[in-house]
């Protein structure tokens, strides 16, 4: 792969897959970011980041300048925990995060609060219970659709908790935008011993969602164990089957999971599926001016891989995966997209920065 160092702040990129010859320059919008985890547009000009060490950011997309917003949200930073997800609706900011519920345990939480440039005045509108001393599989990206937020729930490295319907860890949950509790979820309709949150079970650690604008469906990545990291649709009272199958996918000591199949009947299965894994995380369902080329396709952000994905998805199948860019900015944590169709990712690491997507 050719790579041509522009400027300081811009850099080329030839795509290297055999499906696409797609040209692409990423452009620094914003640098020294420590470790960013989600990020929303409040409008065209001004962007939300967190950091997963706690700061919420306001970036003024046309000048890069960084404002820091107050919270007094008690959360946990430790392993993959810390402020994660952020999403923006309507005058409200919304918020994933690992709470500290004391004695050393967490909980995948969500906070909703009402938008201020200087400080937001968070309040929880879900805890995933029980409570769990891990680091790992917080999971915790949040979409609106309509009147209902679902947000993705790790399984904690807990395995077959996410099989577990007396537990939220494993699961995605659908709540009104209040934290009240919709009452045509699964519990209400086919799945009594369900909790109500409850969407959908049998994830690992889904670290991407998106609602699409093309067929206004919810999908989400997840990751696997060594391998497995799949994309798929979220479906009404489904079950994704972890920890009793793996969708490809071995324990990292090299041993089966469940008898190894990748997947069985009467579970849900994923649309694509990575072995060996990507590191998938956020993704994106691309409908926009500026790659109208793109229109209906997934583009998938790699933290392993350090790689944005391309899926060609038309008729709810994936037809194949290009390479639009590898190792070009590194781990890369989220995608967004503004009004007008243009695309930006965060890298994740402790000296991280804001790119903005071209054409070349």
């Amino acid at each position: 792969m050719n790579k041509i160092l522009l400027s300081f702040f811009t850099l080329i990129v030839f795509c290297s897959s055999v499906f696409s010859d797609d040209t692409v320059n990423v452009t620094e919008i914003t640098k020294h970011l420590n470790e960013p985890w989600g990020m929303t547009f409040v409008d065209d000009d001004n962007l939300l980041i967190t950091e997963k060490t706690g700061e919420i950011l306001r970036i003024d997309m046309k000048t890069g300048k960084k404002s820091s917003i107050d919270h007094e949200l008690d959360f946990y930073y430790y392993g993959q925990g810390g402020l994660l997800d952020i999403l923006y609706n309507d005058g409200y900011v919304y918020v994933s995060y690992s709470e500290d519920r004391g004695d050393g345990l967490t909980s995948t939480s969500i906070a909703r609060g009402l938008y201020n440039t200087q400080k937001i005045d968070f309040k929880n509108i879900f805890r995933a219970e029980p409570p769990i001393s891990s680091g790992y599989h917080f999971g915790s990206r949040v979409v609106i659709k309509d009147t209902y937020l679902y947000a993705s729930i790790g399984e904690r490295g807990a395995g077959m908790i996410a099989q577990d319907v007396s537990n939220h860890p494993g699961s995605i949950i659908r709540i009104h935008l209040d934290g009240s509790i919709p009452n045509d979820n699964p519990k209400f309709i086919s799945k009594p011993t369900w909790l109500p949150e409850v969407y959908q079970i049998g994830v690992r650690n889904p670290q991407g969602m998106y609602l699409s604008p093309i067929n206004n469906k919810v999908y989400i990545s997840n990751h696997g164990a060594k391998g497995g990291d799949f994309f798929g649709e979220v479906k009404f009272a489904e079950n994704y089957g972890w920890k009793i199958i793996g969708w490809g996918g071995k324990n990292y000591s090299g041993t089966k999971i469940g008898d190894g199949s990748a997947w069985k009947p009467g579970f849900t299965k994923p649309l694509w599926v990575w072995t060996p894994s990507i590191a998938v995380c956020n993704i994106l369902i691309y409908n926009g001016d500026v790659y109208p080329e793109w229109n209906g396709d997934i583009l998938v952000t790699s933290l392993k891989y350090k790689t944005l994905y391309r899926l060609d998805f038309e008729d709810e199948v994936v037809k194949q995966q290009h390479i639009v860019f590898e190792d070009l900015i590194g781990r890369i944590r989220d995608i967004e997209v503004n009004s007008k169709g243009e695309i930006f990712l965060i890298n994740s690491n402790s000296n991280a920065s804001l790119w903005k997507l071209n054409k070349f």
